[in-house]
């Protein structure tokens, strides 16, 4: 399904003047295609508008789609909520400096203390119904830790979501993030209102239609499976097929290999920088790998204790580069895409 973001933001907002006041949307990105997401997207819709989850996180790989699934909802439903703010925290700021930016867009004078902006805040929250998205949350995590792990300067971070699921209020907080921390899981879901949505990747060959290049529906679904259906990485490569190949996805196919191209490769040796040494140890021996491996076969291999190698294997799945497959034994499995860059 393919729309136009700004048409429709543009046709809500109209038929909602007065509550858009209170809509700070100046961070949010202008989507203009949204394809094959229709079902994450009543997914998310029956937790907010149905269920009242309070607290939502929605994870993936960098370029997956999370952020224009949360945006194509925002479009949706701006006629649902009182306020929306949209914050990215690609450059974060200490909690402190965003309670004042959040009470400001709520049209609320902050206060002295952070304790008494969260109580104005939390006020808020109960009287209307409020809507706050945070992307680019993993920012606030140490780089060379597990994952999840929050710096220091950013700590009040954590109980400002706990604070979210534990108050009684009528409003919601979206975290857009490429790491899962602790706050964004919950054993008991009845207890705690917390949801996550894990994206995978799209199977939709529209996904490919109006980038120019030249395929049948055929070529086009295997280069899509071959780079796991990521729009980060298909665009990415799409761009490498137009300039070398003269747009022919066939004959690059018949390469016969995982192309990564300098775009992903940097991108991967980012990922791979955050990485704390346990994992960055894993992925290694991972990547010598053929095919999916046991939690024993690792333990033969990696000079590390059971406790460091069960510790890594669970960040390195919050990050998405590593799966569990359940067999007979329990197997891991290193992301396609991620093993080529470590082979190289």
């Amino acid at each position: 399904m393919l729309y136009n973001s700004k048409q429709d933001s543009h046709q809500i907002l109209t038929n909602n003047k007065v509550k858009s006041t209170n809509f700070d949307l100046t961070l949010a990105p202008k989507i203009i295609n949204f394809c094959n997401r229709e079902s994450e997207l009543k997914t998310l819709s029956a937790w907010i508008l149905d269920n009242n989850i309070r607290l939502i996180s929605v994870l993936g790989l960098s370029g997956i789609g999370k952020t224009t699934l949360v945006k194509r909802f925002v479009d949706l439903n701006l006629d649902k909520f009182e306020v929306i703010i949209w914050k990215s925290l690609k450059y974060p700021k200490p909690l402190e400096l965003l309670m004042n930016d959040l009470l400001n867009a709520s049209k609320q004078e902050s206060k002295a203390t952070i304790d008494e902006n969260l109580k104005q805040l939390f006020g808020v929250f109960v009287d209307k119904k409020c809507l706050i998205i945070l992307d680019d949350v993993h920012n606030i995590f140490t780089q060379g830790e597990f994952s999840g792990q929050y710096q220091s300067v950013y700590q009040d971070y954590q109980n400002f979501f706990k604070m979210v699921t534990e108050v009684e209020h009528q409003s919601h907080l979206i975290l857009i993030s490429q790491e899962q921390c602790a706050e964004m899981e919950c054993l008991d879901e009845e207890l705690y209102p917390i949801k996550s949505l894990l994206l995978s990747g799209l199977e939709d060959g529209k996904i490919l239609s109006g980038i120019g290049l030249k395929q049948d529906a055929d070529s086009g679904l295997k280069l899509i499976e071959k780079y796991q259906g990521n729009p980060m990485y298909l665009k990415d490569v799409a761009l490498l097929i137009k300039d070398v190949f003269d747009g022919d996805v066939a004959e690059f196919l018949a390469e016969d290999s995982l192309v990564i191209t300098k775009e992903m490769r940097s991108h991967f040796k980012q990922l791979f920088n955050r990485l704390s040494p346990i994992e960055q140890k894993i992925v290694l021996e991972l990547s010598k790998f053929e095919q999916p491996v046991s939690r024993e076969d690792l333990r033969q291999h990696l000079d590390l204790c059971s406790m460091d190698l069960i510790n890594g294997l669970k960040s390195l799945q919050q990050r998405y580069l590593v799966s569990k497959i359940k067999a007979d034994t329990i197997l891991f499995n290193l992301s396609c895409i991620f093993k080529e860059y470590m082979i190289e």
